[in-house]
């Protein structure tokens, strides 16, 4: 029986440490790795439906919550790009062993291209094979399946679609409250998220992934616009690259012939 139990993982030092939320459960190669979106969580319908379909074959699979997010400590409103890319690597590199896929759903899929580049830029390890069974950081990046792909959203889909009135309030109070249809509390938008997320921004030049990449994206998304998923297609250097176009899709694709996209997609790989 897998151990699919709430642990957390603590990282982070001083005013800055904070426990990140994990379930992970043992099974074969490639593991699956799930990276949620902007304010969401590893309890939503896409990210259960893949534990579930992964415990049915053996397969493992890790999913976790974003600091301020879900099970996780720490406060919405001190996340960054940034601060979400280090809770990302700091949780692939404690549970994630060997081969692994990305899913990334809308914020997701730009911090599984930031984990991958990531990881891509670490040095080597002087270990001989044997010496880097079972050591943390040996996982590597197989393959890739990002779900409406928000990539730069914080420059491309909010800055740049600001009003002057928002841009004058994030500068005099550093927060703005956006209204949210998922949610009847509204997203608190901090100047700190639009500024660190001008230090990784992507769709400027080519992006190297190192695998395959399948991109699911639905035409009716009014939060991630069809042709923002054609723009970072033309940047993926990968010639294994498939992007699908949901027609009557909406930004979740959770619905149940969503999801069964999504997962024919992981077993590609």
């Amino acid at each position: 029986m897998n151990d699919n139990s709430l642990k957390f993982l603590h990282i982070g030092e001083g005013a800055g440490r904070r426990g990140i939320a994990v379930r992970a459960q043992a099974g074969a190669p490639p593991g699956l790795f799930w990276l949620g979106g902007y304010n969401s969580d590893m309890k939503g319908t896409k990210a259960v439906a893949l534990a579930d379909w992964a415990e049915a074959r053996g397969r493992a699979c890790v999913r976790f919550d974003y600091s301020g997010h879900g099970e996780s400590e720490g406060a919405f409103t001190d996340g960054t790009i940034g601060r979400w890319l280090a809770d990302s690597l700091a949780v692939f590199d404690a549970f994630c062993r060997g081969p692994q896929i990305l899913l990334g759903s809308s914020m997701g899929g730009w911090l599984a291209l930031l984990l991958a580049r990531a990881l891509k830029r670490r040095p080597p390890r002087n270990l001989s094979p044997p010496a880097q069974q079972g050591r943390v950081g040996n996982a590597s990046i197989a393959g890739m399946v990002l779900i409406a792909p928000a990539v730069d959203f914080t420059e491309e889909l909010m800055w740049k679609r600001f009003t002057p009135e928002i841009k004058r309030e994030l500068a005099e109070t550093g927060v703005w409250a956006r209204p949210s249809q998922y949610s009847a509390e509204p997203y608190r938008v901090t100047r700190q998220l639009i500024d660190d997320g001008r230090n990784h921004l992507l769709l400027g030049g080519m992006i190297e992934t190192g695998c395959p990449v399948r991109i699911l994206q639905g035409v009716e998304d009014a939060d991630v616009p069809w042709r923002h998923a054609v723009e970072l297609t033309s940047r993926l250097a990968s010639d294994d690259v498939v992007l699908t176009l949901v027609k009557d899709g909406d930004h979740r694709l959770s619905r149940p012939e969503d999801i069964e996209r999504m997962l024919n997609a992981v077993a590609e790989f």
